[in-house]
């Protein structure tokens, strides 16, 4: 058995940002990971996967990027290999290949069960984020044998399908992005769209992500959002690091764009008659977010300083969307890029409302001396993103020594 201070669950960029912070305040701990730094970003993403967020924005607390090319994107591999240098940079106590299968609370402490080791702590951060399991859909039991289904962290390339048309259902980053691929490398592609997010890859000059930033958007706080809980479950914005990829570029390319996926029955996929709807209601919030960019620079930019507004076009689709697809046909392949959920089922703890949904406020869980990192919409809007590490684990670590001199005060 292992003691320490404090436990971290999650050597990716969240972990070891609190790692970093909690050495900082000389708060003992150790750092436990299912793989390893940059695991997952080795192993569960495609082959061409770029960042969306620009170079300049995925530095780490004490390791801003310093490369060449900071409004550049740097590949998924890449962003891997920065966590390992960056692991080893800040002397991270990572213990790598170790699962936590159950975390429970005992008095005082809190008991960490693993497949290699049993650890206890005075204290835990669960890191492991919220992409810990593709969402896949229940109708997905009903799609024909013959057809391979595959979750966007087992796709790696248009190669690795069989021959045919595919099936992408999603249409977020991820979906957007291999249906690009896909298409691009000889494939008929059908991209079935529910709710979704788009912003334009560059405004005004910039890119989007420059002035969410300097307009404070990113760091809105939790608080402040009107209903926060609707805002954490709001998907991955359109965004590619090549260039445009919203519905209009995807049909420019010959992506057929269909509705949302509402059903796989007799053999066919059926899809609802909302598209116009879905995408309308994704055009008026971009609009509103160019709306805000345009507003702080009117009051703060000097006239003709930055390029002049730019506004995307309105999304066009068909008249008459297809409203069936059949699965007997040329179509091989569905790809379930759905999005992905928390994995928690491994804390035995009281932290969870009669939903079943993770209860925290600002990453601070009812248990004391429990807290989360890497959520969306933690305590910022730019929380669950790589820039969002360096404020949340600073509060958060100023809380954890809070926490602990109180309980060696007691």
């Amino acid at each position: 058995m292992t003691h320490a201070t404090a436990i971290i669950i999650g050597a990716g960029h969240a972990g070891l940002a609190m790692s970093r912070a909690l050495t900082r305040r000389s708060i003992d701990h150790v750092v436990l990971d299912r793989g390893g730094p940059g695991d997952s970003w080795h192993k569960e993403r495609w082959d061409s996967l770029h960042m969306i967020t620009p170079n300049w924005a995925n530095g780490l607390p004490g390791a801003p990027y310093k490369g060449p090319d900071p409004d550049g994107y740097m590949s998924a591999r890449e962003f891997a290999d920065s966590l390992e240098r960056y692991a080893k940079a800040i002397s991270a106590p990572l213990r790598s290949g170790v699962t936590v299968t159950r975390l429970s609370s005992e008095a005082r402490c809190f008991r960490i069960e693993t497949g290699q080791d049993l650890f206890t702590a005075e204290t835990v951060v669960n890191a492991t984020g919220a992409t810990r399991r593709p969402r896949v859909p229940a109708l997905s039991r009903d799609v024909p044998k013959n057809v391979l289904q595959i979750t966007t962290d087992r796709y790696r390339n248009p190669a690795a399908l069989p021959p045919g048309t595919v099936l992408v259902v999603g249409a977020s980053a991820s979906g957007v992005q291999i249906a690009r691929e896909l298409q691009l490398s000889g494939r008929q592609v059908v991209l079935a769209v529910g709710g979704h997010l788009r912003l334009p890859r560059h405004y005004r000059g910039r890119d989007i992500d420059h002035w969410l930033d300097v307009c404070g958007i990113s760091d809105e706080r939790a608080v402040e959002i009107e209903d926060l809980s609707r805002a954490r479950r709001l998907p991955s914005a359109q965004l590619f690091s090549a260039g445009p990829v919203d519905l209009n570029a995807l049909q420019e390319l010959g992506v057929e764009v269909v509705g949302r996926l509402s059903a796989i029955r007799n053999g066919k996929a059926l899809f609802s008659g909302g598209l116009a709807s879905l995408v309308t209601a994704a055009d008026l919030k971009m609009n509103r977010t160019l709306r805000r960019i345009d507003e702080w620079l009117d009051r703060l930019a000097s006239p003709g300083e930055i390029a002049a507004p730019d506004q995307p076009e309105p999304t066009a689709i068909a008249a008459a969307p297809r409203l069936s697809l059949d699965l007997s046909g040329s179509l091989r392949t569905i790809v379930w890029a759905t999005g992905y959920t928390p994995d928690h089922t491994w804390i035995d703890a009281p932290v969870f409302d009669a939903r079943g949904r993770l209860r925290h406020d600002g990453g601070v869980c009812p248990v004391p001396g429990l807290y989360m990192l890497g959520l969306p919409i933690l305590r910022r809007r730019r929380s669950h993103q790589i820039s969002g590490a360096a404020a949340d684990t600073h509060d958060l670590s100023i809380l954890i020594g809070q926490h602990l001199d109180a309980c060696r005060a007691a």
